[in-house]
Protein backbone atom coordinates (compact mmCIF):
# COMPACT_ATOMS: atom_id res chain seq x y z
CA UNK A 1 0.00 0.00 0.00
CA UNK A 2 1.36 3.26 -0.62
CA UNK A 3 0.15 7.04 0.63
CA UNK A 4 0.06 9.52 -2.16
CA UNK A 5 -0.07 13.29 -1.19
CA UNK A 6 -0.63 15.51 -3.89
CA UNK A 7 -0.42 19.53 -3.57
CA UNK A 8 -2.50 20.76 -6.22
CA UNK A 9 -4.04 24.24 -6.96
CA UNK A 10 -7.19 24.95 -5.36
CA UNK A 11 -9.27 25.17 -8.28
CA UNK A 12 -8.33 22.28 -9.56
CA UNK A 13 -9.59 20.31 -6.89
CA UNK A 14 -13.41 19.12 -8.74
CA UNK A 15 -10.96 17.64 -11.73
CA UNK A 16 -9.10 15.88 -9.66
CA UNK A 17 -11.62 14.20 -7.41
CA UNK A 18 -13.51 13.33 -10.47
CA UNK A 19 -10.78 12.00 -12.27
CA UNK A 20 -9.79 10.23 -9.41
CA UNK A 21 -13.86 8.87 -8.59
CA UNK A 22 -13.57 7.36 -12.27
CA UNK A 23 -10.87 5.30 -12.01
CA UNK A 24 -12.05 3.91 -8.42
CA UNK A 25 -10.92 5.72 -5.90
CA UNK A 26 -12.94 6.02 -2.66
CA UNK A 27 -11.80 8.29 -0.74
CA UNK A 28 -9.20 10.94 0.10
CA UNK A 29 -8.28 14.15 2.62
CA UNK A 30 -8.62 17.00 1.49
CA UNK A 31 -6.41 19.82 3.63
CA UNK A 32 -6.23 23.77 2.28
CA UNK A 33 -2.76 24.75 2.73
CA UNK A 34 -0.48 27.46 2.11
CA UNK A 35 3.16 27.33 0.65
CA UNK A 36 5.49 28.16 -2.15
CA UNK A 37 8.43 26.11 -4.44
CA UNK A 38 9.71 27.60 -7.49
CA UNK A 39 7.17 30.31 -8.19
CA UNK A 40 8.36 31.98 -4.76
CA UNK A 41 5.39 33.65 -3.93
CA UNK A 42 3.88 36.89 -5.37
CA UNK A 43 3.41 40.50 -5.52
CA UNK A 44 -0.32 42.45 -5.29
CA UNK A 45 -1.62 45.09 -5.18
CA UNK A 46 -4.18 46.36 -2.60
CA UNK A 47 -5.53 49.93 -2.33
CA UNK A 48 -2.57 51.37 -4.16
CA UNK A 49 -0.29 49.74 -2.21
CA UNK A 50 2.19 47.05 -3.34
CA UNK A 51 2.73 43.87 -1.18
CA UNK A 52 4.49 39.97 -1.49
CA UNK A 53 2.49 37.34 -0.65
CA UNK A 54 5.37 35.25 0.23
CA UNK A 55 3.16 31.71 0.78
CA UNK A 56 0.26 30.61 -1.76
CA UNK A 57 -2.71 28.86 -1.03
CA UNK A 58 -2.52 25.31 -1.97
CA UNK A 59 -4.96 22.23 -1.45
CA UNK A 60 -3.36 18.99 0.12
CA UNK A 61 -5.05 15.55 -1.43
CA UNK A 62 -3.96 12.31 0.91
CA UNK A 63 -5.12 9.34 -0.91
CA UNK A 64 -4.37 5.47 0.42
CA UNK A 65 -4.07 2.96 -2.41
CA UNK A 66 -2.90 -0.49 -2.99
CA UNK A 67 -0.23 -0.91 -5.01
CA UNK A 68 -1.82 -1.70 -8.25
CA UNK A 69 -3.38 1.50 -8.46
CA UNK A 70 -1.06 3.76 -7.92
CA UNK A 71 0.62 4.10 -11.35
CA UNK A 72 -3.39 5.18 -12.50
CA UNK A 73 -4.01 7.59 -9.65
CA UNK A 74 -0.83 9.47 -10.41
CA UNK A 75 -1.63 9.67 -14.13
CA UNK A 76 -4.84 10.60 -13.05
CA UNK A 77 -3.71 13.22 -10.74
CA UNK A 78 -1.16 14.74 -12.84
CA UNK A 79 -3.57 14.73 -15.91
CA UNK A 80 -6.02 16.76 -14.13
CA UNK A 81 -3.92 19.10 -12.32
CA UNK A 82 -1.52 19.90 -14.63
CA UNK A 83 -1.24 23.07 -16.86
CA UNK A 84 1.86 22.97 -18.33
CA UNK A 85 2.72 26.08 -16.33
CA UNK A 86 4.74 26.71 -12.83
CA UNK A 87 2.94 25.91 -9.57
CA UNK A 88 0.87 23.15 -10.75
CA UNK A 89 1.92 20.93 -7.86
CA UNK A 90 3.64 18.01 -6.90
CA UNK A 91 3.12 14.13 -5.80
CA UNK A 92 4.97 12.43 -3.35
CA UNK A 93 4.48 8.66 -2.69
CA UNK A 94 5.34 7.06 0.27
CA UNK A 95 5.06 3.40 1.65
CA UNK A 96 1.96 2.80 3.97
CA UNK A 97 2.34 0.27 6.44
CA UNK A 98 -1.55 -0.72 7.80
CA UNK A 99 -3.99 1.08 7.53
CA UNK A 100 -7.38 0.22 9.77
CA UNK A 101 -10.81 1.10 9.45
CA UNK A 102 -12.14 2.00 12.50
CA UNK A 103 -15.56 0.88 11.80
CA UNK A 104 -15.02 -2.80 11.25
CA UNK A 105 -11.56 -3.21 11.97
CA UNK A 106 -10.25 -4.09 8.79
CA UNK A 107 -7.17 -4.06 8.04
CA UNK A 108 -4.58 -4.10 4.86
CA UNK A 109 -6.04 -2.80 1.52
CA UNK A 110 -9.51 -3.49 2.31
CA UNK A 111 -9.46 -0.81 4.65
CA UNK A 112 -8.93 1.49 1.99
Amino acid sequence: MKLVTAIIKPFKLDEVREALSQIGVQGMTVTEVKGFGRQKGHTELYRGAEYVVDFIPKTKLEIGVDDGQLDAVIDAITQAAGSGKIGDGKIFVTELDRAVRIRTSESGPSAL
